[in-house]
């Protein structure tokens, strides 16, 4: 039976490795966020203009911003989840 973890220091620059994942997802929600606002603009003003085309492309971007964001802030979970997941196999 073999029983391999994951080393947190076997390899040089680990903890600066971490730092730059952690800001590339602080960057993902703030990305996140800001589609949504825009997003939310595009489906105001087609609401407003009667433009059902652009109504539609600011649903879709609300929806797909949601989304993003709910990916960017669950990411280290899902992986966690289904690490655990893989070493049951």
């Amino acid at each position: 039976m073999i029983d391999i973890t994951p080393n947190g220091t076997g390899l040089p620059g680990i903890d600066q490795l971490r730092v730059i994942v952690g800001a590339f997802m602080t960057l993902g929600l703030i990305l996140s966020v800001l589609a949504l606002i825009v997003a939310a603009i595009m489906w105001g003003f087609g609401a407003n203009s009667s433009n059902p085309h652009l109504a539609s492309r600011g649903k879709l971007g609300v929806l797909v911003a949601c989304g993003a964001a709910i990916v960017c802030g669950s990411a280290v979970t899902l992986v966690n989840f289904f690490w655990n997941v893989g070493q049951t196999i």
